[in-house]
């Protein structure tokens, strides 16, 4: 499509730019002796605004031989070729103009026209090398803004390649873990292996269903999460307990499925289970503005070294939101005493937002 006449408004400034062009063109019609300033702007005004749409012609020849792929001497031949044929009509157009002109009480005008003949069509050669120049830096700028979106569509399914290769860790890595739990209850309560088997499987229908979504709200991940406590209950009892300190606002907001669930199975493996007696699980999470804060800390032992290491859960975590959201998203870990803690600060994100 044609940069200029496929919009009104594009169209108007380009027009608006040639008031100038024949402001210089009545210029050097009416400083002689020849022509009255009148007549040089009854003649100038008028071609200007055919030369205008001359030159809208410049655009086909300019796609067809491209800068980076066409010859000197065929863009030469193609363009001075067409600058001929052009101005060439554009000194009939004048002649045309100024008969007509004359008919109106300018008597003579053609005759005394004619002395310009040379001038205009000199004009008209640059003018329309003026027009080619344009339109080659137009096409420059159009094969520049696709590379960046073709870059950018790169980038996307990249990141959407990656982001799936990520979620894809989460359910093996969980999958092993429970497995393991499983075995190690087998040769000591089967009946609580048993009911471990049958709250995995329905907590893995779920994770199934909702690990390819691009996003899920905040009350579907701790539904996911309660699900998963419900299997680690049936084997630590009491000893696992759970503290939510989430506002009801943020209960809509959108996140990563599968985003939390590894923290919780981070801070029962490293940090509760080596507690003979149990530990408390605190989950907090608050809108500020337009980002959402997710704190997940736990007890630990620490003199216990397995309780500082965070595994794939974590790492799997930081790498999903960087993905994401870049730096509109941050993770940190660390101790408080006898808390190991991890905070998240995302975008606040929710259905009808882009993502």
């Amino acid at each position: 499509m044609h940069p200029i006449l496929g919009r009104l408004r594009q169209l108007g400034l380009y027009l608006l730019a040639w008031v100038p062009l024949a402001g210089i063109l009545v210029y050097l019609l009416g400083r002689s002796r020849d022509l009255s300033w009148a007549e040089a702007t009854l003649i100038a005004v008028p071609l200007c605004v055919v030369y205008a749409f001359l030159c809208l012609a410049a655009w086909y020849p300019c796609r067809a031989t491209p800068i980076e792929q066409s010859s000197f001497v065929r863009l030469l031949l193609t363009h001075f070729t067409a600058a001929v044929l052009v101005s060439t009509l554009w000194i009939q157009v004048a002649k045309g103009l100024a008969t007509g002109v004359a008919r109106w009480g300018f008597a003579g005008l053609d005759q005394r026209l004619a002395q310009f003949t040379p001038l205009l069509w000199v004009t008209g050669v640059l003018l329309y090398a003026l027009s080619v120049t344009f339109y080659y830096v137009v096409l420059a700028q159009q094969a520049s803004q696709e590379a960046q979106e073709r870059a950018l569509e790169a980038r996307v399914l990249a990141r959407d390649a990656e982001l799936k290769a990520l979620r894809a860790q989460v359910n093996p890595h969980f999958l092993f873990n429970c497995l393991h739990s499983i075995s190690a209850l087998t040769s000591v309560d089967a009946a609580k292996a048993r009911e471990m088997c049958i709250l995995l499987a329905d907590f893995l229908r779920t994770t199934l269903r909702v690990g390819g979504l691009e996003a899920i709200t905040l009350e579907e991940e701790l539904a996911l999460i309660r699900g998963y406590l419900a299997i680690e209950k049936v084997r630590f009892g009491a000893r696992v307990k759970m503290e939510e300190n989430v506002e009801n606002e943020a209960l809509g907001l959108l996140l990563p499925p599968l985003l939390l669930q590894p923290l919780v199975e981070n801070a029962i493996r490293h940090g509760i289970a080596n507690l003979p007696e149990g530990g408390v699980i605190g989950l907090s999470v608050h809108r500020k503005q337009n980002d959402v804060s997710i704190v997940v800390e736990n007890s630990f032992d620490p003199d216990t070294p397995s309780a500082l290491k965070t595994g794939l859960g974590l790492d799997n975590v930081r790498r999903r939101l960087s993905t994401r959201y870049g730096d509109d998203a941050s993770v940190s870990a660390g101790v408080n005493g006898n808390r190991f803690v991890v905070k998240l600060r995302l975008p606040a994100e929710q259905n009808g937002d882009k993502a």
